[in-house]
């Protein structure tokens, strides 16, 4: 019965959070059913608003379960109600989406393909048995094909698809599942697939069936994905899979791989049950884990790594491909090597037809090219490689508000930007390195949507103290802006805080490839007393010429030669390092003697590359961090050893990195096996570390400790060091919601940027000791 007039409480609510695009409002109308609850609920470009009325009891009750039964997509992070005038009004319904003021809704990133939808594809019959585009309220494209908030069809790439009778009719009942969901279609009325080969003909029949036979006749197949096209070939195919690598011009860098389901995935790696919740969530990363030796993978996969990267399908089309093929396939972002992921329809074919010998693809335009996301397991957790697909863009909430928007430009290798306001900090889609013209402009053309989509206009803009960088230069032609440089480092160990919801101050450890340092010279082994408004360089690793700048990094002999120069002076080993390059070996020797083009980097990056080049695990790297992946993976797990090294107690305190080259030439003249001798390596660092931060504890009486930097992907120095000094009695800070590596500095320089804007202090470095907070 209903309550009296005299007795009716109504109440305006606002919902704030993921809640649009998941279900939340037919959730609502269904809530307010069970507790006998009137009025209406809509979508704005705030989030989801709402007018309630009935019994006060039955409110709270209602106000509580949006709370605590919300949809399993659905992120609620505030529910506010202020009292208004009853009306009398019977029945609930939901209006029409409006706009608002302000724009704060939050777009929920694309969600793997749920249970009730597999099952449908799978039936025999019905309207979607067999069709790849089938979604609902609890899965599906969102972040991908959202134009616009709030979240309705009019603001997706759905738009141009009108719903036929049925599907109409599904998204206007309550009752369904598919009620309000936004890219509801079915093949009468949606997105169509089509298959052609080299002629651009589409082939006749049954698109999915033509691309499986392609694929086992060992060829190369474009397939338009959630976020982009990717290149597949099937897994145990070598000949195919060198073709790709070769057309490709990908020489090393692993490829991933999909695999129908979790038991085919259990065939290829060794899962724990964190790593097999990660790839069977509704995010499904690449998931980084050990290879099985058994695995049937051809080599050229993953040449000379001990694991594989694998996902399971996240879109209907990926299933049912999946199922023709029955077996695993390489799926790897659809693009020449150091090029972004082609993601428009004629890019695609202009960019891949001298790849790809047949597309599978389809009408349904993709609004944001966003690459798969990867991840590794470390404690039980996430750590995450790779921010993208299914994270992105959901916000980080930070400890404190930001004063006003904020404009992070990141760094120039694997860029993400982020936009913050209020508590959130949107961390974009991983981007990648900005080193052309195309991925310049995916950078550019996605902080303008983000601007739009979350409604920030900065009045704050972080960047890298690299001149050079174009982010940086980006950074610095912004007009009517106040512009914030922060060091390389900092925004890695303030990234980490913000990543753990803190504020410091901490010891940071941030060991990485290279960050330009405020002393012009490239630091990459920090020990930094630090919070987000300043830094001390209060130690680092020894520092080393880098002989020829930038073909160091490519060419890790060259890091030897300076670190055995700095081990040795003039009365260098004899070993076959010299020999395999005998032919440059002086003229590098005297780069690095004279210091000319041959910058001082502190960078333990750089100390992987020439131990991994003193051993010939790598001379030259064809990939980002090649060198260092390949030396870690060496390592042989049985030995605890561990090389002496000196830290030298000073201020900034120096650990010297030549006690550990000295024990690594000692060792391999000694003919002991690489594997113990990177294993010595490995433990000889994480002790100096340890030590170096047990120092600056007796100096700073801080205990609490932060590790980031792309080193810290190593799972096995991070398990090292973490160990290490949570036996010493620290609080150990490691990443989770961001990567440890550049993909999370622009967190950092938010953050510091915001810091520094509360203090007063927007120009210039800050020396944490020289001017403490306020």
């Amino acid at each position: 019965m209903r309550p009296p007039r005299a007795t009716l409480t109504r109440l305006r609510v606002r919902i704030e959070g993921i809640v649009q695009g998941v279900g939340f409002r037919p959730f609502v109308s269904e809530l307010a059913g069970e507790h006998g609850v009137a009025g209406f609920v809509g979508n704005d470009s705030e989030g989801v608003f709402a007018e309630i009325e009935g019994d006060r009891a039955n409110l709270d009750v209602f106000l509580a379960d949006l709370e605590r039964r919300a949809p399993a997509l659905a992120v609620v992070e505030r529910v506010r109600a202020e009292p208004t005038a009853p009306m009398d009004e019977r029945g609930f319904r939901i209006v029409p989406s409006s706009a608002a003021v302000t724009r704060s809704a939050l777009v929920s990133p694309d969600t793997a393909t749920c249970l009730d939808c597999l099952a449908e594809i799978a039936a025999p019959a019905g309207r979607r048995s067999g069709y790849p585009f089938t979604n609902c309220t609890a899965c599906g494209p969102r972040f991908t094909i959202v134009t616009d908030v709030p979240y309705d069809r009019r603001n997706t790439t759905m738009a141009a698809f009108g719903m036929c009778e049925a599907c109409a009719r599904e998204y206007t009942d309550a009752a369904d599942r598919r009620f309000h969901a936004q890219p509801v279609c079915c093949r009468q009325c949606g997105p169509s697939l089509r298959f052609f080969g080299p002629d651009g003909v589409p082939a006749d029949g049954q698109p999915l069936k033509a691309a499986a036979e392609w694929l086992r006749q060992g060829r190369i197949l474009a397939v338009k994905g959630l976020g982009g096209y990717h290149l597949a070939v099937i897994a145990d195919d070598e000949a195919a899979v060198r073709r790709l690598r070769d057309r490709k011009h990908r020489e090393d860098k692993p490829f991933a791989l999909m695999v129908p389901d979790l038991q085919s995935a259990r065939k290829l790696v060794r899962l724990e049950s964190t790593g097999e919740r990660v790839l069977a969530g509704m995010r499904r990363p690449i998931l980084l884990a050990p290879r099985l030796p058994e695995a049937c993978v051809a080599d050229a996969v993953a040449p000379r790594n001990q694991e594989l990267g694998v996902m399971l399908p996240y879109t209907p089309l990926h299933h049912l491909l999946a199922g023709h093929l029955g077996r695993p396939f390489v799926l790897t972002s659809g693009n020449v090597s150091d090029e972004p992921i082609a993601y428009r329809d004629d890019d695609a074919v202009e960019r891949l037809s001298e790849i790809a010998d047949g597309f599978l693809t389809h009408d349904r335009p993709i609004h944001v090219r966003t690459d798969d996301s990867v991840v590794r397991v470390f404690r039980g957790r996430e750590l995450l490689v790779r921010r993208s697909r299914g994270y992105v863009p959901a916000p980080l909430t930070t400890a404190r508000p930001f004063p006003r928007p904020v404009l992070a430009c990141g760094a120039e290798l694997k860029n993400t930007f982020c936009v913050a306001k209020g508590n959130r900090a949107f961390v974009s889609h991983h981007i990648g390195d900005l080193e052309n013209y195309e991925t310049l402009r995916s950078f550019t053309e996605g902080i303008a949507h983000f601007r739009r989509l979350f409604d920030v206009d900065p009045g704050l803009v972080a960047h890298d103290l690299h001149p050079e960088y174009l982010s940086t230069k980006f950074a610095l032609e912004l007009e009517d802006v106040d512009v914030v440089g922060v060091q390389h480092h900092h925004a890695h160990i303030a990234s980490c805080l913000a990543d753990n919801g803190e504020s410091g101050p901490v010891i940071g450890v941030a060991f990485d490839g290279l960050g330009f340092g405020d002393d012009a010279t490239f630091w990459g082994g920090e020990l930094l007393v630090a919070d987000l408004v300043g830094f001390e360089r209060a130690g680092h690793l020894e520092a080393v010429p880098m002989p020829g700048g930038a073909m160091a990094v490519r060419e890790p002999w060259r890091m030897a030669v300076a670190h055995l120069l700095a081990a040795y002076g003039d009365a260098l080993p004899d070993l076959d390092l010299a020999r395999r390059h005998r032919e440059r070996w002086d003229a590098v020797l005297a780069m690095a003697r004279r210091g000319v083009n041959a910058p001082l980097t502190s960078s333990v990056g750089r100390l992987f590359d020439a131990v991994s080049a003193i051993l010939g695990v790598r001379d030259v790297a064809r990939y980002e961090g090649q060198a260092a992946i390949e030396l870690e993976q060496r390592v042989a797990g049985q030995e605890r050893g561990g090389y002496q090294v000196t830290v030298r107690d000073q201020r900034p305190l120096v650990i010297q990195g030549r006690d550990l080259i000295r024990c690594v030439v000692d060792d391999l003249l000694a003919d002991v096996a690489v594997g113990r001798i990177a294993a010595r390596f490995h433990n000889g660092l994480a002790q100096a570390a340890v030590r170096a931060v047990c120092v600056l504890r007796e100096r700073t009486g801080l205990d609490t400790v932060a590790l980031s930097g792309g080193v810290f992907q190593n799972l096995v120095l991070l398990n090292r060091v973490v160990a290490g000094l949570e036996e010493d009695g620290f609080r150990v800070l490691v990443h989770s919601r961001v990567p440890s590596n550049d993909g999370g500095i622009s967190l950092g320089q938010a953050v510091v940027a915001a810091a520094r804007d509360r203090a007063g202090l927007v120009n210039g470095l800050v020396n944490l000791l020289e001017d403490p907070k306020p």
